[in-house]
């Protein structure tokens, strides 16, 4: 997938891809285990992988039993349109006028818990697998965390950022048409900034 040749970090494209399938952590699953090793740093950079276009920072993809039950759909476009992470992220870009090929989708964690996807993934685990892998995909770009694990994430390793509710956050007012809102608010400001242009919005 297109990931520019270049960061600050100074790793190509092929170099990010070459950590992320040896980072390993015992007790996670990484994408080959699940048989989704590819030409990408995660799964949904097969529709969303743009070199310039806003981030969006998850926690992690899947679980890998949500894998092994939807193999077909995702091997199709790396993401799951069904759950509410994806409905949340549709509407919001409609509502910003972007196709999800305008934008880059990744992860702070790159290995998968076994079988519970709102698995707490513990701080340190976080902090390492983004300092191995996401913080070279996203120096330098206007960044878009996505719930507070994330923000947290992107604020212990530096990373200017906006934060909006996680897509599939649940609670009192977390509406769909609220969180989409949110993100399509965080995408319009994204555009045509660097990650140098704006930091941390607490």
């Amino acid at each position: 997938m297109p990931l520019p040749p270049e960061r600050k970090s100074g790793l190509t494209r092929d170099e990010i891809i070459a950590k992320r399938r040896s980072f390993r952590i015992p007790g996670y699953k990484t994408l080959c285990d699940v048989g989704f090793d590819g030409d990408w740093v995660t799964p949904i950079q097969k529709v969303s992988a743009s070199p310039n276009g806003p981030v969006l920072i998850g926690k992690h993809w899947l679980d890998a039993e949500s894998v092994a039950d939807n193999r077909e759909i995702l091997e199709l476009c790396g993401y799951l349109p069904c759950i509410p992470f994806n409905k949340v992220l549709d509407m919001a870009l409609k509502k910003a006028g972007l196709r999800r090929r305008e934008i880059y989708v990744t992860q702070a964690f790159h290995l998968l818990p076994p079988c519970d996807r709102s698995q707490k993934i513990p701080d340190k685990d976080l902090d390492r697998s983004f300092e191995k892998i996401t913080r070279h995909e996203v120096e330098e770009r206007a960044v878009i965390a996505l719930g507070k694990d994330v923000a947290d994430t992107c604020r212990r390793a530096g990373i200017p950022f906006k934060c909006v509710p996680h897509p599939s956050a649940r609670g009192k007012g977390k509406t769909y048409e609220y969180k989409a809102e949110e993100l399509a608010n965080a995408l319009r400001g994204a555009l045509g900034h660097t990650g140098r242009a704006w930091g941390p919005l607490r």
